[in-house]
């Protein structure tokens, strides 16, 4: 069961969507990652419903 108000951390990102840190950084870099949350140490957080709100903006239509 997902929580919409979850907080995931960069790693668990990476895992579920199956792309290396880099890459992350690289789509962050661009503008095309999911918005994230800044600790005030530097890490960053991820709300499940942002990533899955980003995942549905990504869809394309068949």
């Amino acid at each position: 069961m997902t929580r919409p108000h979850e907080r995931l951390t960069l790693a668990e990102v990476c895992a579920e969507l199956r792309i290396s840190r880099s890459t992350f950084y690289e789509w962050r870099a661009k503008g095309r990652a999911p918005r994230c949350i800044k600790l005030p140490n530097g890490d960053l957080r991820i709300r499940r419903s942002e990533l899955e709100r980003w995942l549905d903006s990504c869809e394309e239509a068949a």
